[in-house]
């Protein structure tokens, strides 16, 4: 049987990940391959280590990029510091809290959950309390930049009661990694894991993470093997350590090719740039989706610039309007999970995919669409409630 070659449909990526890829990166992705242990390949490391540092703003010595998506970054963060019997207390507020606390399970630690209503951030004051009732607690987990509700989570109190407790913070920045401040270093966060699909517009396959010098000993000084061979930093770490680079597994070659170029456009944009372009384009995009009378699920405060999770409301079609929006303009856009499934769009402006003419080429087909189906009458508010927000510029 001859197999016809692929060729991808041409879309706009404006779910929740991947992002848009810069050409820069693609064409990395397509350089020779060398060996994994090459001392070109060595040197490459290091800059992707350096890169990595600066934009989870730490000075960790132990920051690289796990071979595996977001998700074995986040297997990686537990598994390695958390043993049987251990007590981690894990903010539940979507589905990757929910995913957290069932690795803690599996490897064989005390979940203790705090749930939150999906759509609000986990409160302080609950994480205080679960610490002073629940003994000696390991861990407190917690996700940053909720996906699947578009929560943004305040890191300040916890970190600080995370220290009173001698307790390990966790911290999942997949979606927030490069287009959100993920201040490693300032709020004292033990392990941080991303992806790279997401704010840093990299292919899916790779989990930038740094971890602390306090949870290193944590996993240098375990009682029993850590459960999983493969995503053992202990053993990680020898291979990435400078001066070591003993063998552990094949890296993903061409996928750090991408990496180290997709860090290469963030330092050349800047960080603070970045983010400023992020919170415009966000700004600009809640505007117009208002006078359509879509708004966000989470309040003001609690909201992401990175990931839209808007209520849409019972008399709009919501699958059938994402099905026509990938049919018609080629735009793709994120459904609800769980509990929020028909009821909310996430909408994604992460890394290139934030973009003021992405942000007005989504109003307009959505626009169309509404005069389409009958629930628009007046057509430009949108758009132009974007263009005056745009007009003002990055402050």
């Amino acid at each position: 049987m001859r197999i016809p070659d692929f060729t991808p449909p041409h879309r706009l990526l404006l779910g929740p990940g991947p992002s848009q890829v810069h050409p820069r990166v693609l064409r990395a992705m397509s350089l020779p391959v060398i060996g994994h242990l090459d001392p070109s390949f060595l040197s490459l490391m290091n800059d992707v280590q350096e890169m990595l540092r600066t934009v989870f703003q730490t000075t960790n010595p132990f920051t690289i990029a796990v071979s595996g998506t977001g998700s074995a970054g986040m297997e990686a963060s537990i598994v390695n510091v958390i043993e049987p019997g251990d007590a981690v207390i894990v903010g539940v507020n979507g589905v990757f809290g929910t995913r957290l606390a069932s690795v803690v399970d599996r490897c064989g630690g005390k979940a203790v959950r705090l749930d939150a209503p999906w759509g609000q951030s986990i409160d302080p004051n609950a994480v205080e309390q679960a610490l002073r009732r629940s003994g000696p607690v390991k861990a407190v987990v917690v996700v940053q930049a909720e996906t699947s509700t578009g929560v943004w989570q305040p890191l300040d109190t916890l970190a600080m009661l995370c220290r009173e407790h001698d307790a390990l913070f966790i911290v999942d920045a997949v979606t927030s990694l490069g287009g959100l401040p993920v201040e490693v270093d300032r709020h004292g966060i033990d392990i941080c894991y991303s992806g790279t699909q997401k704010c840093l517009s990299c292919p899916p396959g790779l989990s930038p993470m740094t971890i602390s010098t306090r949870a290193l000993a944590a996993i240098r000084h375990r009682r029993t093997p850590c459960q999983s061979w493969y995503l053992d930093m202990g053993l990680i770490a020898d291979y990435w350590q400078e001066g070591t680079r003993a063998y552990h597994h094949t890296a993903p070659i061409s996928m750090l090719y991408a990496l180290r170029e997709a860090l290469r456009l963030v330092d050349e944009e800047g960080l603070t740039q970045r983010i400023a372009r992020h919170r415009l384009n966000s700004e600009a995009l809640t505007a117009g989706l208002a006078e359509l009378g879509l708004h966000p699920l989470p309040q003001p405060r609690e909201r992401l610039t990175t990931l839209h999770c808007v209520l849409v409301p019972p008399a709009i079609p919501e699958a059938e309007i994402r099905h026509d929006l990938l049919s018609r303009y080629g735009i793709e856009i994120g459904g609800g999970l769980g509990p929020l499934k028909g009821k909310v769009w996430r909408i994604g402006l992460m890394g290139e995919s934030s973009t003021e003419s992405n942000v007005l080429t989504f109003l307009n087909a959505l626009e169309e669409l509404s005069i389409r189906g009958g629930w628009l009458d007046t057509p430009g508010l949108a758009l132009a409630a974007a263009a005056r927000i745009f007009s003002r510029g990055i402050s």
